[in-house]
């Protein structure tokens, strides 16, 4: 608890939600609930609600942060009270407050928001009967995220059931200014089309077997070929069946890659010898990708590096569900897990408001065990101080 004084400012930027939804008989308010949600996210020793509960017993936290004990009954009516809502300004100004982290700066010219688009499921109980998904036994919720590229840092997110249309809550919350970097799930012409009409643009994986008009032939440099381009033309998408984008320029860049993991940016793997031959397997033959964007004048190779940064959010996927925990869920109504989430993301942004870098395993460690008592404040620092990029 000796890190109470930074939970402190977190304490007063929740302040205004104290009186939602007051009542004269609740003792725990929405700002003490979204507290207690952080301080579970902050203490990877607390693992479950009664847990938690335990933690609202604690003398210390009483004296520190000012917070109510409360009862499992008081915990469980608040998730199902509260406006989710209320939360988005506070994660919008987060992610605001977060500075661009200058790994990308060829990307951090471009005059729109770079920002990944997607989904991922968050496993829910049987019971839980608004999470529709495979069947009655296989539930979940879906998490449709909006991920600023170059800051590193979720900027929204909208809940739904498992089996809830991407593309059309994205369609629902298109906005302007923004580079929309997509991946296959995503390429329907009427969705392309909303978004240029929302004075946005998109970089989107579409299938090989697309149909398209060429209206024009580029000429693909020598280190534009090296780096798997094979083809970049302007066509017009689409025919007489799908007319959504037939009567707009939109660019093609053909790829031609040996392994996804190049593609996206991954660091690919050394292959290990077959045990029986003692040779090497053989690399797998090389494959298409066909990306679409209304960005007709980028240089091509600016292009695949901005869909290769779409990998990105599949990071902050991993780090939201497997090291900071959220996909354990502490409740199970639809309202309780936006609430759930929410208080993920804005522990995230916290993360890197504080440390000015992408959120790790080991940093979200240090800050646990400092929260803890267990790391003194230099400690801390020093560790922040060596996350920050070389000046030259």
């Amino acid at each position: 608890m000796r890190g109470a004084k930074y939970l402190k400012n977190v304490l007063e930027m929740l302040r205004p939600l104290h009186d939602h939804r007051n009542c004269f008989n609740r003792k725990l308010h929405y700002d003490e609930y979204v507290a207690y949600l952080l301080l579970y996210f902050f203490n990877p020793i607390v693992t479950s609600l009664r847990g938690l509960q335990q933690v609202s017993t604690l003398r210390k936290v009483h004296r520190a942060l000012g917070l109510p004990r409360f009862s499992l009954g008081a915990f469980s009516e608040a998730r199902n009270v509260f406006d989710p809502d209320l939360l988005v300004p506070l994660i919008e100004g987060l992610a605001a407050e977060a500075g661009d982290l200058g790994d990308r700066p060829e990307l951090s010219k471009l005059d729109r928001v770079l920002t990944a688009i997607d989904g991922t499921l968050l496993h829910a109980l049987p019971k839980m009967v608004w999470a529709l998904w495979l069947d009655d036994e296989h539930r979940a919720a879906k998490v449709h995220l909006e991920y600023n590229i170059l800051k590193g840092v979720p900027t929204g997110a909208a809940i739904t059931d498992g089996n809830g249309n991407e593309r059309t809550v994205l369609r629902e919350r298109l906005a302007a200014g923004k580079l929309y970097v997509l991946d296959a799930g995503y390429a329907e012409y009427a969705l392309l089309a909303a978004i240029a009409d929302a004075e946005s643009s998109f970089v989107v994986r579409v299938q090989t077997k697309a149909a398209y008009e060429v209206v024009e032939e580029r000429a693909v440099s020598p280190s534009a070929h090296r780096a798997g381009v094979r083809r970049d033309v302007l066509v017009r998408l689409g025919g007489a069946d799908r007319p959504a984008l037939h009567d707009r320029t939109v660019r093609l860049v053909e790829l031609r890659v040996r392994d996804e993991a190049v593609l996206l940016g991954r660091k690919r793997r050394g292959r290990r010898p077959d045990r029986k031959t003692k040779s090497h397997r053989q690399p797998r033959p090389e494959y298409t990708v066909l990306l679409a964007t209304d960005l007709l004048d980028l240089d091509v190779e600016l292009v695949t590096e901005i869909y290769r940064s779409r990998w990105q959010i599949e990071l902050f996927f991993r780090w939201f569900k497997v090291v900071l925990g959220a996909e354990h869920l502490l409740a199970q109504s639809r309202n309780g897990v936006t609430l759930m989430v929410y208080c993920a993301l804005i522990a995230s942004l916290l993360l890197t408001v504080w440390t000015g870098a992408k959120p790790t395993k080991r940093t979200f460690e240090m800050i646990s065990l400092y929260l803890s008592g267990w790391a003194d404040e230099d400690e801390l620092v020093a560790h922040i101080e060596r996350l920050a990029p070389a000046v030259d």
